[in-house]
């Protein structure tokens, strides 16, 4: 028709073509549909087998899911039980532990206190036994000067001079009591330990003997240490006399200088040392040596290996006090036969070194004495005995029972030069009693007596600065000497 055929066009129409075709293109549809819908039945057939095995798996799972659940709840609840079981055991087991603790720490703390009556009834005989003879020689001498002199008899000057001999070995026995106590007054200074060793030598070659070889190590480029040097050489002493006495009075004694730092590990294994830079002073012999059962008492009072003429067993105490009042550490290396080794550790001082006190030319004891002094004292006798004293030396003396007494007479003489005074008495101590009197007097001088140093002009076991001290006992060479070189 689009050609302009039109007749041509009119007879296909009129042919039937166009219906056979689609009558044809419907029935192909129609099949297609046919085929479609079985395969669609076909589908939904599997469908729903699928579905039935998922609907079947599902409640299989749901079912292994609820046992599995049920399984682990059983066990669960078992195991709890186990660990409740376990505490209830476990609590039993601690209150079984802390029952066990509390029996332990009481039998220790009664072995502990068994222990320190052993050490104060060991200590207490040491103290009677060495007191009671030296009384019984000051008793004796006494008694019998004494009768010398009731006889008219003037020859008691041995007798004299044995009293005081057993006066100043108690005097001394005192004083190493206080030093193991760690109560004794100190007058730290400055040391150079190398020169200390060296100064020393002359005295312990004397001391020793010739037929014990001296040998020193001194460490180069050694530190300072702070301590009191009377009591460093008062060690040096004891430990060398306990080494000659181990040498059997001959052998080899070998004194040793150096730095050392004693670390955390050390510290820890040692409770009461700190960890830090110290001066080490080491003493070692060549003598028979100590067991490790005498190395854990060798520090104790009284304790000693001598024969009962040899010593007091006092000396290494005294040591061991001394060097723990200066925060020190002492330590013992020995083995039988292998001789012994002795270190003491002193602080290392790192601060300002301070300049050598200035020579006292005005401190000697046989300038004449034309000064009065204010004496106090509440014991009548020690009073008595101290103002005679005074007197002997050339001092006026004037007397107080107590402060408030010594403070009315230092008002009523302005003469007084100085105040020797008691530490410890009732109502005002010496102390005290100072400071008021210095504000009456600012030019007074002050010197302290005490037989006992825990007081009010030692802190820390270091005496006060600037203070004049003079323990108790002393001799009329050791007052005359203290006053002078107070009022110098």
């Amino acid at each position: 028709y689009d050609t302009g055929n039109t007749a041509k066009a009119l007879d296909i129409v009129r042919g039937g073509r166009g219906k056979l075709d689609m009558d044809q293109i419907r029935a192909n549809i129609d099949a297609i549909r046919r085929i479609d819908g079985a395969n669609l039945a076909a589908r939904a057939e599997r469908m729903e087998q699928i579905e039935g095995w998922l609907r079947i798996g599902s409640f299989a799972a749901l079912l292994g899911i609820f046992l599995l659940g049920i399984y682990t709840i059983r066990q669960s609840s078992r195991r709890f039980r186990e660990v409740a079981d376990a505490q209830d055991a476990l609590s039993a087991k601690n209150a079984a532990l802390l029952n066990e603790i509390y029996t332990r720490e009481k039998a220790e703390s009664q072995l502990r206190q068994v222990q320190k009556m052993e050490a104060v009834g060991q200590l207490t005989g040491g103290i009677a036994h060495d007191f009671n003879n030296m009384l019984a020689v000051i008793t004796s001498a006494m008694n019998l000067a004494q009768r010398k002199l009731a006889r008219g008899e003037h020859d008691v000057q041995s007798f004299v001079e044995a009293a005081a001999d057993a006066a100043a070995r108690a005097a001394n026995l005192t004083a190493r009591l206080l030093a193991f106590s760690r109560q004794q007054p100190l007058a730290p200074q400055i040391i150079d330990a190398n020169r200390l060793v060296t100064g020393m030598s002359n005295l312990l070659r004397r001391t020793l003997g010739h037929a014990i070889e001296i040998e020193t190590v001194l460490a180069g480029g050694l530190w300072k240490t702070h301590a009191d040097p009377s009591q460093v050489e008062n060690a040096f002493i004891n430990l060398a006399v306990n080494a000659r006495d181990a040498m059997d009075e001959e052998g080899k004694l070998t004194i040793e200088t150096a730095n050392c730092h004693l670390d955390e590990a050390y510290a820890a294994a040692h409770p009461e040392v700190k960890a830090g830079q110290y001066v080490m002073i080491a003493v070692t012999d060549t003598g028979a040596g100590m067991a490790a059962d005498i190395m854990a008492k060798a520090f104790e009072p009284f304790f000693t290996t001598k024969p009962a003429t040899k010593g007091t067993g006092l000396g290494l105490s005294q040591v061991f006090g001394f060097v723990k009042q200066s925060g020190g550490h002492v330590k013992i290396y020995s083995e039988p036969g292998e001789g012994t080794t002795i270190r003491i550790y002193l602080s290392r001082f790192t601060g300002p070194e301070e300049a050598a006190p200035p020579v006292k030319t005005g401190g000697r004891s046989d300038v004449p004495a034309t000064e009065t002094v204010l004496l106090v004292e509440d014991d009548a006798r020690v009073r008595a005995s101290t103002a005679a004293a005074l007197l002997e030396l050339g001092y006026t003396v004037i007397e107080a029972a107590g402060g408030d007494e010594a403070l009315e007479k230092l008002g009523q003489n302005a003469a007084i030069a100085l105040m020797l005074t008691d530490i410890v008495m009732p109502g005002m101590n010496g102390r005290q009693l100072a400071e008021q009197a210095r504000k009456q007097s600012p030019s007074l001088k002050v010197v302290f007596m005490t037989g006992f140093t825990r007081n009010a002009v030692v802190h820390n076991g270091v005496l006060d600065h600037d203070v004049h001290f003079i323990a108790k006992p002393f001799t009329l060479e050791q007052l005359a000497a203290k006053l002078r070189d107070a009022l110098a």
